[in-house]
């Protein structure tokens, strides 16, 4: 072949990339995905609008709620856009984050600011960040590289490893969140099913699991009051509330049951919230427990949408995150290797699991937990982080589900025209060194792996 045969064909997907509109070649991957990621924008912009009126209050300007967490929105696009276009193997490197992550936890423990009784942010060069919410992505990331490391020799090291890691982490976020160390744990410990470990260690595990859940229990009812108002077992009194206003509401006489307290605040004024909503809703902006009910613009703002949405409206945004966890799905079968199907399942159930406990709690079906609507509750650190999942998704989407070969001569998308296309008008001599080369591309991604793992 001469050289201006060999220029051509290298121009294939460069030219076929510059005739596709603007926005397509900045906003590629799943459209489904990307879909699900607008409507759940849309709708925090409308409800956030809505629901920070307490805020209001406090501001000058009305619209500084509002534009500040636009703003935070624009920003995860933009963190979406970047991170969907690194290919999956560079997430090997969470570890590294992760290690970060566990420092800082140690650090917001003796330095951080509380806020509503639990001390989860730090302030950084006047930046205040949730530690948690990097070691949750870091975690998640860690664990999908090491299982898609085992090789039959390795897999009861490795798996000392995870459960170590899972430890650590889970245990240091417990102190402050409880209900984010445990459905951290949790998914993680769904994530080693599908990466194929072992029953017998899982069973263990979950038996070893079970007996802490227990243990933790009965410790939680014989510990006096008075070790609960100040020191290290200060959120403890909290757990205990929780456990037992949602234990013994079942109890009560319609008297109390209907009586708002300083207890069932939050739970009280939820189901008004939703009552009031009926099936077709209240139309946005006409929320009347908006400025009643705490956090509404967070932890309760599911109850907010089913007031000025009605039914369908929190049937319509359950649907959404359903769609992650069955698109994600539908993605990760299509992906060949290991490491970027676990990515996929492990960021989608993130997104899906935090949305089904906010919905849960803003039922009564659980006890209050504080976790936010993934990208509809007002949050900087958990929106950004949230938006970072998304990336991870559409980036395996795009690197991980095609052929090797395919990934190394399409165009990123892989839905420009491949090389391999023209391969037919090539001698076999002219491919031989393309496979060799791409062998050779195989053999270094897994070296820079092992050395990250030795690291």
């Amino acid at each position: 072949m001469d050289d201006e045969a060999i220029l051509n064909d290298a121009n294939i997907p460069d030219i076929e990339n510059q005739s596709k509109p603007f926005l397509s070649r900045i906003f590629k991957g799943d459209k489904v995905i990307w879909t699900v990621f607008i409507s759940l924008c849309i709708i925090s912009l409308i409800e956030i609008y809505s629901a920070t009126s307490t805020i209001v209050y406090k501001v000058d300007n009305q619209w500084i709620p509002i534009l500040k967490h636009a703003a935070f929105l624009i920003a995860g696009i933009f963190v979406i856009v970047f991170i969907h276009n690194i290919p999956y193997r560079f997430f090997s490197s969470l570890m590294f984050i992760l290690i970060i992550s566990i420092a800082l936890l140690i650090l917001t423990m003796f330095t951080g600011q509380e806020v509503n009784g639990a001390q989860r942010w730090i302030s950084i060069f006047g930046v205040t960040i949730q530690p948690s919410e990097f070691a949750k992505i870091s975690l998640m990331g860690t664990i999908a590289f090491l299982l898609s490391k085992q090789n039959g020799s390795n897999d009861g090291q490795l798996f000392k490893w995870m459960v170590a890691l899972m430890t650590i982490v889970c245990g240091i976020i417990a102190f402050d969140n409880l209900s984010t160390a445990v459905m951290l744990f949790v998914i993680c410990y769904l994530l080693m099913f599908i990466g194929k470990v072992k029953i017998s260690r899982l069973l263990k595990l979950a038996a070893i699991c079970i007996g802490l859940a227990i243990l933790f229990i009965l410790i939680l009812k014989v510990i006096p009051e008075d070790w609960t108002q100040e020191g290290p077992f200060k959120r403890v009194g909290t757990w205990q509330s929780r456990i037992e206003e949602f234990g013994t509401h079942k109890n009560e006489t319609e008297e109390t049951y209907f009586t708002i307290t300083d207890d069932n605040h939050q739970v009280a004024h939820a189901k008004i919230a939703i009552a009031n909503g009926g099936l077709f809703g209240r139309f946005p902006g006409n929320s009347l427990e908006r400025d009643t009910l705490p956090q509404a613009y967070s932890d309760f703002i599911y109850a907010i949408i089913i007031e000025e949405m009605g039914l369908i409206g929190g049937i319509f945004v359950l649907m959404l995150y359903i769609v992650i966890l069955i698109r994600s799905g539908m993605i990760a079968r299509k992906t060949e290797k290991l490491f970027p199907k676990l990515l996929i399942i492990g960021s989608a159930m993130m997104l899906s699991f935090q949305a089904f406990i906010n919905m849960a709690v803003a039922v009564n079906l659980i006890p209050v937990t504080g976790q936010p609507l993934p990208l509809i509750s007002r949050g900087g650190t958990s929106l950004l982080v949230t938006c970072a999942y998304f990336g991870i998704i559409l980036s395996a989407d795009r690197f991980g589900k095609s052929k090797k070969k395919d990934d190394i001569n399409s165009n990123e998308d892989n839905e420009g025209m491949s090389f391999n296309e023209n391969a037919d008008n090539q001698n076999s001599t002219s491919d031989q060194p393309k496979e060799a080369a791409l062998e050779t591309i195989d053999k270094l991604e897994d070296r820079v792996e092992i050395e990250i793992i030795n690291v």
